[in-house]
């Protein structure tokens, strides 16, 4: 175990709480919430890689495990936190396979190795090619990502060790396997973008009972679903875990009914509408859309952005030839005689004839010698930002009912972003959205009925409007 370790508590009463794990590719985090959904409690770790057998980095799961196990250990004989339920928030598209004495038989293999062309090809020619397989499977061709195609992989390259599996979980099912030793399929898991699941159909795909993979899985529970165990005579429920993007969005279902869209911001920024059940287009999949499935086994509609990451990019940029602070942004604010001053050809120019995935925004060609301030340029990176979000975001909003867009994350705190936007929508209500660590909070509302009963879930979103403005 190497990098950082937080502890943070907040309250140390004795107190009835849910602890939750909430495994992502790089924070390992447990957080415990009381009955209110308060985090009273939170712990963060790092873990070092390994490498498989191909010499690929891959996370560890002998450590993973190991650490779950003595943080459990540790909270459960805390003189301050009585557990009344446990569940897990993990990241997708990760598979533990197990063998015969439930031991884990292979590494953890990382979803960003390169897959086989031969073998894809091989696979998309057996079933009826990469549109029609991704149509049904509501995905596109990601490879590794495509989490089936990871057994496919193992059934023809590795027959030996494809032998050995017994059960194959999904990593957050794992996760609960680790506390719980119960085997379990989540339907979260299964629909983020695996290729094993035919969103028509709601059962497995036929390739998958073609190649007889379905074998390797344990029977599906619902998402609410537990497990009990008892430790010292005390017996608590144990959640099956959920796929952190679908867990996230569950406090947001929780608290609207009507149709909204939620754009998720980091790295990448994903518009999910959980109120868009139509098949995919092959225009939509070549522009990186996809479904997953919610909670209640609805498919999510999603498009995603590499906003994040190219903000980022931008604003090293902007430092560099205006000789300030890469945090210089933080401080801008929404100026709408800015806007005025740019250039209106600038300001128009879309993308058109390109679509969201492209890696820059039109901002990376401009000359920063153009304008005048930081300000200036700050806010042309984000009109020029704000067009790919647009584009990305009618991707999943077109034909809907949508009257709300919440942005959480990152950009939700950017005020010249959040106010481009609802310019962007003048009819839909823009918001920007606040929760925090919504993955691990969706994972604790899940066990509400088992640990709170029939109580009212408080308000859990802090919520602040955004009125679109006459940009002219």
């Amino acid at each position: 175990m190497s990098g950082s370790l937080q502890l943070i508590t907040y309250k140390m009463n004795k107190q009835n709480v849910i602890l939750i794990f909430d495994i992502g590719k790089t924070n390992k985090k447990l957080l415990l919430f009381n009955e209110g959904y308060n985090i009273i409690h939170e712990e963060s770790t790092r873990l070092d890689e390994v490498k498989d057998e191909d010499g690929f980095p891959c996370e560890d799961v002998h450590a993973l495990t190991t650490w779950i196990k003595n943080a459990f250990e540790k909270l459960y004989n805390h003189p301050s936190f009585e557990i009344k339920a446990i569940n897990f928030s993990g990241y997708g598209a990760s598979f533990v396979h197990l063998d015969k004495d439930g031991k884990v038989c292979t590494p953890l293999y990382n979803y960003l190795k390169p897959y086989p062309e031969e073998l894809k090809q091989q696979f998309y020619n057996t079933y009826g090619g990469e549109s029609l397989l991704s149509k049904q499977t509501a995905s596109p061709v990601l490879g590794n990502l495509n989490s089936g195609l990871q057994l496919y992989r193992l059934k023809y390259e590795k027959p030996d060790v494809y032998a050995q599996i017994k059960y194959t979980l999904h990593l957050p099912q794992y996760l609960s396997y680790i506390i719980s030793s119960k085997t379990a399929t989540d339907i979260t898991s299964i629909g983020c973008h695996t290729h094993l699941w035919n969103f028509q159909k709601e059962d497995y795909h036929n390739w998958v009972y073609k190649e007889a993979i379905q074998k390797k899985f344990p029977a599906i529970y619902p998402a609410n679903s537990t497990a009990n165990i008892t430790v010292n005579d005390k017996t608590m429920p144990v959640g099956f875990g959920l796929h952190d993007s679908s867990a996230a969005l569950i406090p947001y279902l929780k608290s609207f009914t009507e149709p909204f869209i939620l754009i998720s911001t980091g790295t990448w920024c994903i518009s999910l509408n959980p109120f868009n059940s139509s098949v995919l287009s092959d225009y939509e999949l070549h522009n990186d859309c996809l479904c997953f499935l919610s909670y209640l086994a609805k498919p999510v509609k999603a498009s995603r952005l590499f906003a994040g990451n190219e903000h980022e990019q931008q604003i090293k940029r902007l430092s560099v030839h205006f000789n300030t602070d890469e945090g210089r942004y933080k401080t801008v604010v929404f100026d709408n005689a800015i806007l005025k001053k740019l250039d209106k050809k600038n300001r128009t120019k879309t993308i058109e004839t390109s679509t969201a995935m492209v890696q820059q925004s039109i901002f990376a060609s401009r000359p920063l010698q153009n304008f005048e301030t930081y300000e200036e340029a700050y806010h042309q990176l984000m009109l020029d930002i704000i067009a790919q979000q647009v584009f990305s975001t009618k991707l999943v909003l077109n034909n809907t009912t949508v009257k709300k867009i919440f942005v959480d994350g990152g950009f939700g705190k950017n005020d010249v972003f959040m106010n481009l936007l609802a310019s962007a929508f003048p009819n839909i209500a823009v918001f920007a959205a606040s929760i925090p660590q919504a993955s691990s909070l969706g994972a604790a509302l899940v066990l509400h009925h088992h640990v709170n009963g029939n109580a009212v879930i408080p308000a859990l979103i802090n919520l602040k409007y955004y009125p679109a403005k006459n940009i002219s």
